[in-house]
């Protein structure tokens, strides 16, 4: 009975991974840290996920579309009657308010070699291995305002906001739709936070705002060492002068009274 139950534990387990895996999902913490962003979304690519789906003889991409999760369920559609995908842009759907708009094409990923994750760790490698297993939504800032730029504009997401992501297996030869994955679970881009909210506890500061704060501390102390040294000497001078220039009164004084009593003495 035990056995059973541990069978249908791993069955559920496994269809889930199954559900999971046709969808757009969020890269891993290890490889993108600090996802989302304000205006980017970092995704993993679709290893493994149209396999099924692809002929030998046949050359195919991958289509990346995104939408607001607030957009219509009835204009989330991605092709058009004869199948084919649309090239909506985010112009034309402002931003994905009005319906999915195309972000991005790549080559379909290969799940028979794989990125080595262990490569990760080496820095000749990790940038080489995030490249081929993420994509990250909202990574372009120029595409919009270059009017040379001819290919799929990616711009920045909007802060605060939930967007939903999908993945379309074309073929590019015919270009039609071959397979395509569900839409993601909505994806929250981060809060822009107000500068009287922002937390200045220095236990939430990074290491570069501490080394700075520490280095200021340093020159505003040397700048205040350095003005009461100033001050000090200045004192110290105008003190010396004002006993000189008491000393020569003291002299030219006793020069005159000596002078003056020599004549009378010589009267006498």
């Amino acid at each position: 009975m035990c056995s059973r139950w541990i069978v249908l534990a791993f069955c559920c387990m496994g269809q889930l991974c199954a559900d999971q895996s046709l969808k757009p999902q969020l890269a891993a913490p290890q490889l993108a840290t600090n996802n989302p962003t304000l205006t980017t979304v970092s995704l993993e690519k679709p290893f493994c996920v149209f396999d099924s789906s692809l002929h030998p003889n046949k050359s195919y991409v991958i289509y990346l579309y995104a939408m607001k999760e607030l957009a219509s369920v009835i204009s989330s559609l991605v092709t058009d009657n004869s199948n084919k995908p649309l090239g909506s842009t985010f112009q034309q759907t402002s931003g994905g308010e009005l319906g999915p708009y195309k972000a991005a094409m790549f080559n379909v990923p290969s799940c028979a070699s794989p990125p080595n994750l262990a490569d990760v760790g080496d820095v000749n490698k990790v940038s080489n291995v995030l490249k081929q297993y993420l994509f990250r939504v909202g990574d372009d800032g120029t595409c919009l305002y270059d009017p040379n730029f001819l290919d799929v504009c990616n711009p920045p997401l909007a802060p605060d906001t939930a967007y939903r992501f999908k993945y379309v297996l074309v073929d590019s030869t015919e270009g039609i739709m071959k397979d395509q994955s569900l839409w993601s679970d909505p994806i929250k881009t981060r809060k822009i936070k107000l500068p009287l909210k922002i937390d200045t506890w220095p236990g939430r500061r990074s290491g570069g705002m501490i080394v700075i704060t520490s280095i200021l501390s340093v020159l505003i102390f040397l700048l205040l060492v350095g003005l009461l040294a100033a001050v000090s000497f200045a004192v110290s001078s105008a003190v010396i002068k004002s006993e000189d220039s008491s000393a020569e009164t003291r002299h030219m004084s006793q020069t005159s009274q000596q002078s003056e009593l020599r004549p009378r003495l010589s009267s006498e």
